[in-house]
């Protein structure tokens, strides 16, 4: 990890586990589908593993290619997605110092998106139900890429929207394979530690700190 007087022009947030510390919910309603519903003989803790890309990816990873058809993926995509939006609607808050640090970028017309490989049905339930919308002028889902992370597609594509080149921008991840995909952008990244730990991410060299929370003071030299 590097420290840096490095001032984005752009601030391209992931959502689930990097805005909101909604990992957990989202385990437990792929673990309960999973298992209880289609059958999977996987662990919890195996199931973290593989939350990373689109709903049809993982499920691939776990039951084979076309195993299930393009509808029993959907249905199955949206029953997993209700579960986890009824339990996790009563704790839905941003992470604590994000609506402070979104305000103050916005105040220093530093432009923001979000790169996600939530499906909009999620991205909006927090975004909406939040009401933090204004702040980000560009929103990349799982319906807006080809190709999921690791793969730039998805930081390349709100990079390009926004109008910024990628040099100028710092990405705001959870997991390694985000920090992956911004690293094959050409960006700097901050890390939040709300899955995974800080030695899972000392190979990357574009990572300038991991944090805990947006309280951390490194992120004042940021604005």
């Amino acid at each position: 990890m590097q420290k840096t007087n490095f001032k984005p022009r752009a601030f391209l947030f992931d959502l689930n586990g990097t805005m909101i510390d909604d990992m957990d919910y989202h385990n437990k309603a792929w673990h309960s589908i999973l298992t209880e519903q289609l059958g999977a003989s996987i662990a919890f803790h195996e199931v973290k593993k593989e939350m990373y890309g689109k709903n049809k990816e993982l499920l691939a990873r776990i039951f084979g290619k076309d195993h299930f058809s393009a509808d029993e993926i959907e249905k199955i995509s949206m029953e997993k997605e209700i579960s986890y939006q009824a339990a996790y609607q009563p704790h839905l808050s941003l992470i604590a110092g994000l609506p402070a640090f979104l305000k103050k970028a916005a105040d220093r017309h530093i432009a923001m998106a979000i790169g996600s490989a939530a499906i909009p049905f999620n991205i909006n339930f927090v975004l909406d139900g939040l009401n933090i919308r204004p702040y980000f002028k560009a929103i990349v889902s799982a319906d807006d890429v080809e190709t999921s992370k690791p793969h730039p597609e998805t930081f390349l594509k709100a990079a390009k929207y926004l109008g910024i080149d990628a040099v100028d921008c710092l990405v705001f991840e959870d997991a390694p394979k985000g920090v992956e995909a911004a690293f094959h952008a050409g960006m700097k990244c901050i890390v939040l530690t709300t899955m995974h730990s800080t030695d899972e991410f000392k190979h990357y060299s574009n990572v300038i700190a991991c944090i805990e929370n947006y309280n951390d003071p490194i992120l004042n030299t940021l604005l």
